[in-house]
């Protein structure tokens, strides 16, 4: 199968109407596609970099966050898809879990190569499960991977697919770290998520998923009011934890419960000698994002 190489980054607007059409059943029953994609040589906005970090309480400096490198893949992981021969639409998805390495830090004046492949599906218990593998190279070498997880809900993985891990759902950490114990619960921070928030971020981001922007579309997937997209809340608490966040390191979170808009959320984090432990929770403690930063050696 051919790679899809783009000179500039696409728009995800016209992937997601695009990733909208009913997929044939033949297709859903398909394999996902051995398929790359790619932009060779990136050029950071730095306007734009600035707007991210403001709103997800970055410093403004050089060094660009982790997330934001995510920001940078994520419309080559729409354009994988909204492929026709992809078997899970992209409307629905349920982003489950992100881990990123940051090998080492990136410049806001560097030249990017971005890459993003789609891993093979596993069978999930609610569904079918799979991942979107990124990675970002800068002065010809690879200064960040990422690995996004999605959970298209109702799907049925191909015959002779892999059983995909599933921990129980008051495991505070990662999946991988199912026995993370969870930080102490009176946060450190109280965060109000104003009702626009979705719109904003996806301003700056460039995602556009109505679930995120308008009442209505949420209503259809489910939910009262708009949720906020989960790589805000990963960008916020990295941003919390960014003074002490070392040079190089590995970061996995897990989503766990949708933050309606407007919202009220706390951020706790526990520190240690070989990893920070964080987690974002609603006023009756429960949950909605669990994570784990650990220095690379």
């Amino acid at each position: 199968m051919s790679d899809l190489v783009f000179e500039a980054l696409p728009s995800i607007g016209g992937l997601l109407a695009r990733a909208a059409m009913p997929k044939p059943a033949a297709v859903r029953s398909a394999a996902v596609p051995v398929r790359t994609a790619i932009v060779a040589a990136h050029r950071q906005d730095v306007a734009r970099l600035a707007a991210y970090d403001r709103l997800c309480g970055f410093a403004l400096r050089d060094r660009v966050p982790p997330t934001w490198l995510h920001v940078l893949t994520f419309p080559l992981q729409a354009a994988l898809m909204a492929a026709r021969d992809f078997p899970y639409a992209l409307a629905g998805l349920v982003h489950a879990r992100n881990t990123m390495t940051l090998r080492r830090p990136v410049l806001i004046t560097d030249e990017l190569a971005l890459v993003v492949r789609a891993g093979p599906a596993r069978a999930h218990r609610k569904g079918a499960e799979f991942d979107l593998i990124g990675e970002v190279r800068a002065g010809g070498e690879v200064a960040w991977t990422g690995v996004s997880t999605y959970l298209a809900r109702g799907a049925t993985a191909p015959a002779g697919a892999a059983e995909a891990v599933v921990w129980e759902a008051t495991a505070p950490g990662t999946d991988a770290s199912p026995t993370m114990e969870r930080p102490a619960m009176t946060p450190s921070q109280q965060w109000t998520l104003p009702a626009d928030l979705g719109r904003r971020y996806a301003a700056v981001s460039g995602d556009v998923n109505p679930l995120h922007l308008n009442a209505l579309a949420a209503r259809l997937f489910g939910f009262e009011r708009p949720i906020v997209h989960g790589m805000w809340t990963h960008a916020r608490a990295l941003a919390a934890l960014e003074p002490r966040l070392p040079g190089s390191y590995t970061v996995g979170v897990r989503f766990t419960k949708p933050i309606l808009l407007p919202a009220r959320v706390g951020f706790a984090a526990k520190t240690d000698a070989a990893r920070t432990l964080l987690v974002v929770h609603s006023g009756d403690g429960r949950p909605h994002m669990t994570g784990e930063v650990t220095p690379l050696t």
